[in-house]
């Protein structure tokens, strides 16, 4: 394909989607590098997303650019290179979360330098969509997911529960302070494991460096909290199965992820490079079909469009810190 020809197909898309070339507008991409067309066209969103890294692009408004991009579906028709359809392939073959490979997202992401997730998120250091039903800050939603959570568990004093990927153990502090429940938090981040243990420490609150396929306590109820699409579509029944034999008669189990609305078996290329690698987005359809047999759904609870409200609060702290 001749450099025209990219530029002419990138141009007609983006048109699709009301975004244009160099214009006026807070989404419009300002080009900075006439082989950007080439590399996205190649790529996809490897190639958006890296081309953006090097600078070879620019957008006032990232987040209404994507929206836009998203809205008219324009990531399903720029499908990319051999390279990223072997690599789909290789995930359906291989179990890319395996035990062996659960660490690596700590490597890579959770184990960053602990000032850096300081300085974007909430006081509490809560990783994942707050619940903005009244509320005005980041942190009375964070506390208002907390406690939602708790209620929705029906904690009373003297429970014992288990958090998986505890991250920084906000909630096993805000229920053992609160609500008065024993707690074990388990995480496969050190820097977690560290922080976490110097949070609780004058609380009933135990934090272990461990593999969720590991656990083999009995709870009253247990919770995971924004660590699921990590777990990856071959081990969600295994990773039911383990709630269910750790849990106690007429326990509640409470799973919060982010989801997908089609069931797929790998994430956004650019994503899974540089932010969460092996990670996958479940789907109603695989939550229920892991659950089946297991459990029996007593709420499902879906407040998706708090997370843009999250975001761009984690955006706005860490460009103003």
């Amino acid at each position: 394909m001749r450099p025209t020809k990219f530029k002419d197909t990138i141009e007609e898309l983006l048109s699709l989607a009301g975004v244009n070339i160099n214009g006026d507008k807070p989404w419009d991409l300002k080009i900075h590098n006439e082989n950007f067309y080439k590399r996205v066209m190649t790529y996809s969103s490897l190639g958006l997303g890296e081309a953006y890294m090097d600078e070879w692009w620019d957008c006032d408004m990232l987040d209404e650019f994507f929206c836009r991009i998203l809205r008219a579906q324009l990531d399903e028709k720029v499908r990319g290179s051999r390279l990223l359809l072997l690599k789909l392939m290789l995930s359906k073959i291989f179990n890319m979360q395996s035990k062996r490979r659960a660490f690596q997202i700590a490597e890579r992401h959770y184990d960053l330098d602990n000032e850096l997730f300081e300085i974007m998120l909430d006081s509490r250091k809560g990783y994942s969509c707050a619940y903005w039903n009244e509320a005005q800050t980041l942190d009375e939603a964070q506390e208002k997911k907390l406690e939602l959570i708790c209620r929705k568990l029906r904690l009373v004093p003297g429970m014992k529960i288990l958090d998986i990927g505890c991250g920084w153990g906000s909630f096993l502090k805000y229920a053992a302070e609160k609500h008065g429940v024993e707690a074990i938090g388990i995480t496969v981040s050190g820097e977690q494991l560290n922080y976490g243990k110097t949070l609780c420490k004058k609380l009933p609150v135990d934090i272990r460096l461990q593999d969720y396929r590991d656990i083999s306590d009995k709870f009253d109820h247990i919770v995971s909290v924004g660590m699921f699409e990590h777990v990856g579509y071959k081990n969600y029944k295994t990773f039911m199965k383990v709630i269910h034999h750790c849990l106690k008669d007429n326990g509640l189990f409470l799973l919060h992820t982010i989801g997908g609305n089609v069931s797929k078996n790998s994430i956004d290329p650019w994503i899974n490079k540089y932010i969460f690698p092996n990670a996958v987005l479940p789907s109603v359809k695989q939550i229920g079909e892991a659950a089946e047999g297991l459990f029996i759904m007593e709420d499902w609870h879906n407040f998706s469009t708090d997370y843009d409200k999250t975001l761009m609060a984690w955006y706005e702290n860490f460009n103003r810190n």
